[in-house]
């Protein structure tokens, strides 16, 4: 018994490190220079759902997980968990609160399990993110790196989305309306979005 005791003590040992390592990894991250955090890595404040006329019906400030559990708060990531039928509709879209009027540069990270699919929302239109090379419809992509973690750059001028993942242009020009607020949406499978950051442009 006191092998197996002197065993666990440093595999547990192990465990705690590795998961405080994480968890200060996951603090350490600031928004870059002129942005802001659209996720502050903890909870869902700032993040609701709305009706489809984009008026707010529902806030989760303070709660790591929403109402029918398809967001939810990890350390550092916000996550798009697959639908369960007893909690809702298959698909489901979770908005900021605060909206973006002024031109604007938006900055996220996602990693995508093997057939995923999701979206961010700019206003109201849909730029699709999925696990990209089966999903599409961005199939021809060279930089996308499957099941890893990889950048979508949307730079919104004159109510007009360029947007790039990994540097690979997704959409050259994107028409959006006046001004709404960021969204993602929960469609297929698990998805994951951190390092959400945005910097108002004049």
């Amino acid at each position: 018994m006191k092998s197996l005791r002197v065993l666990r003590i440093p595999f547990v040992t192990a465990a705690l490190a590795l998961s405080a390592l994480f968890l200060a990894r996951a603090e350490d991250w600031k928004p870059e220079e002129g942005f802001i955090s659209l996720y502050n890595g903890t909870d869902l404040t700032g993040w609701g759902y709305r009706d489809k006329e984009q008026k707010v019906l529902e806030t989760f400030d303070g709660k790591a997980e929403a109402s029918d559990g398809r967001f939810s708060a990890k350390p550092g990531i916000l996550v798009v968990n697959p639908h369960n039928e007893a909690k809702g509709p298959r698909r489901r879209d979770l908005w900021t609160t605060k909206e973006f009027p002024k031109n604007f540069v938006l900055k996220i990270e996602f990693r995508a399990v093997v057939n995923a699919d999701s979206g961010i929302f700019l206003r109201k239109p849909q730029l699709q993110c999925r696990d990209y090379l089966v999903a599409g419809p961005y199939k021809e992509l060279k930089k996308y790196k499957a099941q890893d973690w990889n950048e979508i750059i949307v730079t919104v001028k004159d109510n007009v989305a360029h947007c790039e993942c990994n540097g690979e242009v997704l959409e050259d020009a994107l028409k959006l309306p006046a001004s709404g607020p960021i969204g993602l949406e929960a469609d297929r499978d698990q998805m994951e979005y951190r390092h959400i950051q945005l910097k108002e442009l004049p």
